[in-house]
């Protein structure tokens, strides 16, 4: 089949057609999280994301590099070289060893994802793990005249740096108005220009996190150690950059500075950004107090939320939005996001339960998917694909009540199209599969007493057998086979 991806592109503001920088390869860095805490929702968002992308991106065919950073080192409180760095600060209030913190919301982190069912990078480098190749890099940005040391801090030139490259190609944000509202330099402060940051950063006597370099011991800023990463992995020139859409004005708009700088090129070809969390329309924030966790989310301990979801059902949920459209949690959106992907999972459970006929009489399949890949090539389109699925599932749902049929080889054709849209590439499972190994053992015996209370006439009892379990999400369906039954 032919495809013809495309994806939105926040360097052009546009979608483009996408064509590797090398055939059949492609080279993907995503920033990763700051582990100083536990990863919050916007981050699993972007991951869940990013996960959907490569897992198509390698359906497709492409071998794919897929490289996530870890920060652990070098991210200040403020974006403007301001304030404690993070995991000295945490360090201090958990009377721990910075690297302790690191590897605690590490495993954290990690622990998460793997909830979420996201395939692990290609790679997942440190920026502590690469301390000489961030150095090698402001040392060649100096070299090339756009960088400048005082007191054993590194600061790159942006006001050089705009002479003779677009400073706010990503964003298109007006240089002016970017220097209007910066504050103004202060006596004490060290930069030339109001827009500088920080490539290499001067420790204090009381900085924990230190290493030696030419300009003497420090640590390196935040924004270097992708600009390095990515070079050092993917080469001076790779295919896609994503992230979160917060890190475009600052940390990416740095990261092409600094590339360019150094490189004399722009390290990617295509910037992909998802949007922002809201909670009943609020954006989500602690401040605000409408900020929970993976952890609360799927317990229901949280003020806001009337019980908790599985893992499975909050991906579903994810995915039912488009990675750039804001996504917004509500109760009611949860719910029923719950119950679209317990109807799917129900649905791929009764495939096995089909009786196949000498002919088909549900439609045409290859119509099916070629709308399926359709909504993926445009932008991997994940709601438009879960709309198809759901016209699967009532297709399913007919032939399984006799109303259409369904031949032998259209229904393994039928498993290997669910088997690749649902599991491969939107990344989902059965969570629900395992959790009682005698389930059925336990329905047939909740069948035998309801077709007990029939053949007694106690009707109310039988009826009220049913209501029950369909309120817990099992359906039960009587046909001329016995009665059968299914999560819903």
């Amino acid at each position: 089949m032919e495809h013809n991806l495309v994806l939105y592109n926040t360097l052009t503001r546009k979608k483009e057609k996408f064509v590797p920088l090398h055939p059949n390869m492609v080279g993907m860095y995503v920033c990763g999280p700051t582990v100083y805490s536990d990863v919050h929702l916007g981050n699993c968002r972007t991951f869940v994301s990013f996960d959907l992308i490569f897992r198509y991106l390698v359906h497709l065919g492409y071998k794919v590099r897929y490289v996530r950073n870890i920060t652990d080192a070098g991210h200040l409180e403020g974006d403007n070289d301001e304030g404690d760095d993070k995991f000295a600060k945490k360090a201090k209030l958990e009377q721990l060893e910075p690297m302790e913190i690191v590897q605690k919301y590490t495993i954290g982190f990690h622990d998460v994802l793997r909830m979420f069912n996201t395939i692990p990078p290609s790679i997942e480098p440190t920026a502590t793990g690469h301390i000489s190749e961030q150095i090698e890099m402001v040392q060649q940005i100096i070299d090339n005249g756009f960088a400048y040391e005082v007191n054993g801090t590194v600061y790159f030139d942006v006001e050089k740096y705009v002479k003779e490259y677009n400073y706010t190609i990503l964003t298109n944000r007006n240089l002016e108005d970017m220097l209007n509202n910066t504050r103004e330099l202060g006596g004490q402060d060290e930069k030339r220009g109001r827009l500088d940051f920080a490539l290499w950063i001067k420790a204090k006597p009381e900085h924990i996190m230190r290493w030696p370099s030419p300009w003497g011991i420090g640590f390196p800023g935040w924004h270097i150690e992708c600009s390095a990463m990515s070079r050092k992995y993917l080469g001076d020139q790779f295919d896609i950059h994503g992230g979160g859409m917060d890190l475009a004005a600052t940390h990416h708009t740095n990261e092409i500075a600094q590339s360019e700088a150094c490189n004399h090129t722009s390290p990617a070809k295509y910037w992909m950004h998802t949007n922002m969390l809201t909670v009943n329309g609020a954006r989500m924030s602690k401040s605000a107090g409408n900020g929970f966790l993976p952890g609360e989310l799927f317990t229901g301990d949280h003020k806001l939320l009337n019980r908790g979801y599985s893992p499975m059902a909050v991906r579903f949920f994810m995915l039912q939005a488009h990675y750039r459209s804001t996504l917004d949690f509500s109760n009611e959106a949860l719910e029923a996001a719950d119950k679209g992907y317990k109807r799917l999972m129900a649905a791929i459970g009764l495939l096995d339960k089909i009786v196949t006929s000498p002919k088909s009489t549900f439609g045409n399949l290859e119509e099916i998917k070629k709308r399926s890949y359709a909504a993926m090539d445009d932008d991997f389109n994940s709601p438009v694909l879960i709309a198809e699925l759901f016209e699967v599932v009532r297709i399913i749902n007919s032939i399984y009540d006799g109303k259409l049929t369904i031949t032998e080889g259209d229904l393994n054709e039928l498993k290997d199209y669910l088997s690749a849209f649902v599991y491969d590439i939107l990344g989902l499972k059965d969570d629900q599969v395992g959790d009682t190994d005698n389930m059925d053992d336990l329905m047939q015996i909740i069948i035998n007493l309801r077709n007990e209370a029939k053949k007694n006439k106690d009707f109310v009892t039988s009826d009220r057998i049913r209501e029950h379990l369909a309120a817990v999400g099992i359906q039960l369906k009587d046909s001329k086979d016995g009665t059968l039954w299914n999560k819903i």
